[in-house]
């Protein structure tokens, strides 16, 4: 019979914040996989818990994988757990979860603490609609590239961010996506927690003073890259129109068609326009 795989959830600072269902868990499993032994050693001693451990972090994800999967697969019951928050959650997780599927493991999540969701409904920005990025590239050029993708995104955008990151990554936001309304979630649950809301260049202006590690809501942009294309082109001229469609390859009965959507018109109308041209 096949083990279980448990994705369990554990405080993102204050150590209250476990759950009764994480506790039973870690207490019932055969194995711990944890992204940092020595951490999750700690937790475990606080609450009275003895078990296995085995480290389970980015860099041997791929190898340790498969070493789980085979005790999975021998009947033990394993829980996987990050230094904080939740399993796969720009932590590691999502490899074993993927290789447990292919061999028809059960996967079991164990909710709890997930720090872009408690910084996300404190933070005054739009919950209804949000696009969660993770960390961004360490590498310039690709962390560019990513904001350039998400500049005209109208939903709240989320980011996490190492203290000494912070100040190059807010001034990268705000050139790239301007002088947008922010929100800064630092300590999360800790006791220096702090919410720091502003626009980007008022925080870069304080910025030496602030530390701690960090959770970046970003306000949508007002405008969607569509709004602005529309803009655009009802600015110009029905044959510019008509050749900005006709260059993407489209028949003359669709253009007409579109044309009519951007401009709110009907199609009938269009196609009179370009009859008597």
């Amino acid at each position: 019979m096949k083990g279980k795989l448990y994705l369990v959830a554990t405080p993102i600072g204050n150590l209250d914040d476990i759950t009764l269902r994480a506790l039973k868990t870690l207490r019932e499993v055969d194995l711990i996989a944890a992204e940092d032994t020595r951490h999750t050693l700690g937790l475990l001693n606080h609450f009275e818990i003895s078990k296995p451990l085995i480290s389970y972090y980015k860099q041997n994800e791929k190898v340790k994988s498969e070493i789980l999967i085979k005790k999975l697969l021998e009947g033990k019951n394993i829980a996987v757990v990050s230094d904080a928050g939740t399993p796969g959650i720009s932590d590691p997780g999502e490899e074993i979860v993927k290789i447990a599927i292919q061999n028809e493991i059960e996967i079991v999540p164990i909710p709890g603490a997930c720090a872009f969701i408690n910084a996300l409904i404190a933070s005054g920005l739009s919950s209804r609609e949000f696009v969660f990025i993770g960390f961004l590239s360490a590498v310039k050029k690709e962390k560019k590239e990513k904001l350039e993708e998400i500049k005209y995104e109208t939903k709240t955008l989320i980011l996490y961010e190492a203290p000494h990151k912070l100040k190059g990554t807010l001034e990268l936001i705000y050139e790239i996506l301007g002088d947008r309304n922010i929100v800064l979630a630092r300590e999360l649950t800790k006791i220096h927690e702090e919410f720091i809301r502003d626009n980007v260049s008022n925080i870069l202006n304080r910025i030496d003073e602030i530390k701690g590690e960090f959770v970046i809501l970003i306000e949508g942009n007002s405008e969607s890259k569509r709004d602005l294309e529309l803009s655009e082109l009802n600015g110009k001229t029905l044959e510019e129109h008509y050749e900005f469609y006709l260059n993407q390859g489209l028949d003359k009965k669709e253009i007409i068609k579109k044309i009519a959507k951007d401009r709110n018109t009907s199609k009938n109308e269009i196609y009179q326009y370009f009859l008597n041209k």
